[in-house]
Formats: structure tokens, C-alpha cells, sequence
């Protein structure tokens, strides 16, 4: 790992870590310690989503056209003024203001960071470098989430706002560390030959396994991540009694397998066809859902209950752990020379409206009608697998097993055994 690497690996970390520290308690300080409302505390979260959705399309191109680190800085810089007067409002209009300008910096982290991975890596180092990335994410949010639980008092704005001024303070830190970074020059839009600026849009829609690569990965995040806190919490909590702790429980058990299995399934992900561990999590997930169906639909007793619904979050850890080393580095592979800011961009994109459409279907499904919920969620999980299968059909073999691409080097670069043998004889 050189250390423009290991930079943008802190850069994952303390980002994570600040994101952290607020993130999880941002619904009760919008609406109980400032006094707003739940309104308005759920208009806050979704400003964050419309903030991502507006500013990705135009990040993709801005990536393209001034490479990832210059609007690196700026997203940055624009979070951590948002975090800061988020830290200070008291009104329902510059709370929304300043969630607008965190949830738009903090969109613009995810392309502009993958893409500096990609510039930073090799095919051969890539899968590995983005394991990291996730692995150091999980374990950013997981500490700051645990640090800001014991500073922050209800009855006390001033300890929401030291929370939110960390959080600006990492971003700030960021500022410096990512400033130092050296990675390797991509070539831009403008230098590849037969690109143009006002065609990558249509040449992205114009590829076929990207485009089914997008769909792939909005089934996945609407099915886990859109899932997490609306609809499976709200279906724990209804139908299968999970208390509040227990949710944090199986939260906490995520993560913990993220963080536990996420380098022992690499090497089996490396060797293996990426569309068939895609595949592979489908099943996985398929399976998470009919544990979450025994949680509050079986005749168990509660301590049963409560822990299949821990194994739930755990089964969706495993996939998650499978899931990074593979999707990112595809979307990589995918990209023309110089256009790998616009397909992180279009895929981070995918994820957003994922993630903004998931809890507004799964919320009212998971908290009423419980059985069609399971169902319905399983019939996905095991859609995405025929979805990564259609998508395997359209990759190369290097593309699908980047393994090959080592193997043919070694195999032609070495003259078969025999044939020296003969030629020493």
C-alpha cells in the first residue's frame, strides 16, 4: 500500500468516524432538543437525500473534468460548514439549509473518494484496496457512533453542538491530510481519445453491463441498506417485540461481522466470478429475510425471537462483507479511460435513490403488513441473484474473474517445461 493509498484509507476512517458521531441522533435533536417537530426532523432527512440526488450528476462530470481531489476538498469543506451551523441552528430553516450543504458534501465524498482508489490501484490490488475502504467505513461509524452515545445529553443542546463541531473538525482534518495526497494523474475526459464531455452520459447509458450493473445495484441497496432503519427495524419492533436495545444489538452484530469477516471471505471473492458472489449474496440475504420471518412470525419464544432477528443483521453483514470487494472494483473495470469519475458518480447516484425510494416502501410494509413484507423481500434477494447471473452474460472474462488476467500474464511469460527441457537437452 504507497501512501497516497494509505491517506485516502485515513481520509475513509475519520470521515466515517464523523459521520458517526452525529448521524445516529440527528432525528432526536432536530425534533426533541431544538424543539421542531418530527416534521420537520423528517423533512431533515429527507433534504439529505434530494441534496445527494441533486449535486451527484454534476459531480460526475466536475470528477471528470478536474480529477477527484480538487472536489474532494470542496465537498469537504462544504460538510464541515454544514455540520457546524447544523451544530448552531435553531430554526427550521437553517437547520434545513445546513442539512442541505452536509447531505450534499457528504454525497460528494463517496464518487471523489472511490475514484481516487481507482487512480491509487491496480486491477490486480483493487478488490483488496476497496475491502479496506468498507472495512475502515464500518469501523469509523461504528466508534464515532459509540463515542457520541456518551456525549450527548438530551436536556442539553450545548452537547448535540460539540457533537456536530466534531464532526466538522474531522472533515477539516480531512481537509489537511487529503491536501498532502500525491496519487497517480488519470487521464481526463478531455485527453482520451474519441471521449467527449457532452457524450459520457450517453456512452454510460450506452453500456449494457453498466447499465445492468445500476439496476443490479439498486435491487441491492433497496433490499438491504434502504431496509435497515425503516422497515426491518419497524418490523423487528412490531412484529416480532424487539426492544430498542436488542435493535441496537443486532446493529452492533452487523457491523461486528463486517469488521470480523471482511478479509477472511477476501481471498474468496478474488478467485472466484464476481457475478456469481453477487449471486452467492442473494442467496445469503434470501436467507436473512426467511430468519427475520421466523422473528415475527414464528410461534418461538421471545429470546428466540430476538436472536434470529441478531442473526438477520448478522446474514446481511456477511453479504455486505462480500459485496465490497466486488461491486466497486466492477464499476472500475467498467469505465472508459478517464471517465471512472462519471460511473462512480452514476453508480453512487443509483445508491441514493435507493436508499430514499427503500424506506418509504419498506417503513409502512415492515410496520403492518408483515407477512407480504417477508415475502416480498425474499422474492427480491432472490431476484438479485438472477440478476447477477443476466449480468455475468454481458461482462468479459477479466471483467467477470480479474484472477484470469494474473494467470495469462504467468502462463505467457513463462515457457512451458518441457520445451526447456528440451532446449537445455
Amino acid at each position: 500500500m504507497g501512501a497516497a493509498m494509505r491517506r485516502i484509507h485515513v481520509g475513509n476512517a475519520l470521515s466515517a468516524f464523523g459521520l458517526g458521531f452525529t448521524v445516529p441522533y440527528l432525528y432526536v435533536y432536530v425534533a426533541q432538543v431544538r424543539g421542531l417537530g418530527s416534521v420537520t426532523a423528517g423533512l431533515v432527512l429527507a433534504v439529505f437525500a434530494v441534496a445527494a440526488l441533486t449535486v451527484l450528476p454534476f459531480a460526475g462530470r466536475a470528477i471528470v473534468r478536474r480529477g477527484p481531489l480538487p472536489v474532494l476538498l470542496v465537498a469537504l469543506v462544504t460538510a464541515a460548514l454544514g455540520a457546524l451551523s447544523l451544530g448552531l441552528s435553531a430554526s427550521a430553516t437553517t437547520v434545513l439549509l445546513s442539512a442541505a450543504a452536509l447531505g450534499a458534501g457528504q454525497a460528494v465524498m463517496q464518487p471523489a473518494l472511490a475514484t481516487m482508489i481507482v487512480d491509487c490501484s491496480t486491477t490486480e490490488t483493487r478488490s483488496r484496496a476497496f475491502a479496506m475502504q468498507f472495512f475502515l467505513q464500518n469501523l469509523g461509524l461504528g466508534v464515532g457512533g459509540l463515542i457520541g452515545g456518551h456525549l450527548v445529553d438530551t436536556s442539553k443542546a450545548s452537547s448535540f453542538t460539540l457533537l456536530f463541531a466534531i464532526e466538522a473538525a474531522m472533515f477539516l482534518v480531512l481537509v489537511a491530510v487529503m491536501a498532502t495526497v500525491r496519487a497517480p494523474r488519470a487521464p481526463r475526459v478531455e485527453e482520451a481519445p474519441g471521449q467527449s464531455a457532452g457524450g459520457s452520459w450517453k456512452q454510460l447509458l450506452g453500456n449494457r453491463a453498466m447499465v445492468q450493473l445500476c439496476v443490479l445495484g439498486f435491487v441491492l441497496f433497496f433490499a438491504c441498506y434502504g431496509q435497515f432503519e425503516s422497515g426491518l427495524s419497524a418490523y423487528g419492533v412490531e412484529a416480532a417485540g424487539i426492544s430498542t436495545s436488542a435493535l441496537g444489538t443486532a446493529l452492533a452484530a452487523n457491523t461486528l461481522m463486517i469488521v470480523v469477516a471482511q478479509f477472511a471471505v477476501l481471498k474468496f471473492v478474488e478467485r472466484r466470478k464476481r457475478s456469481r458472489v453477487i449471486a452467492s449474496v442473494g442467496l445469503i440475504w434470501a436467507v436473512a429475510w426467511a430468519v427475520a420471518g421466523y422473528a415475527g412470525l414464528g410461534h418461538g419464544s421471545q429470546a428466540m425471537a430476538t436472536a434470529a432477528f441478531i442473526s438477520t443483521y448478522a446474514l446481511f453483514g456477511l453479504g455486505e462483507a462480500l459485496l465490497s470487494p466486488t461491486l466497486a472494483p466492477l464499476v472500475a473495470d467498467l469505465a472508459p479511460t478517464g471517465l471512472a469519475g462519471q460511473y462512480n458518480s452514476a453508480f453512487a447516484l443509483v445508491k441514493q435513490l435507493a436508499l430514499a425510494i427503500g424506506p418509504a416502501v419498506g417503513g409502512p410494509l415492515g410496520a403492518s403488513l408483515h407477512a407480504p413484507y417477508i415475502v416480498a423481500f425474499t422474492l427480491i434477494s432472490l431476484g438479485i441473484t438472477v440478476l447477477a447471473v443476466r449480468l455475468g452474460r454481458q461482462l468479459t472474462d477479466v471483467q467477470n474473474q480479474p484472477s484470469l488476467a494474473r494467470s495469462r500474464v504467468v502462463t505467457q511469460g513463462r515457457a512451458p517445461a518441457d520445451a526447456v527441457a528440451a532446449a537445455e537437452a
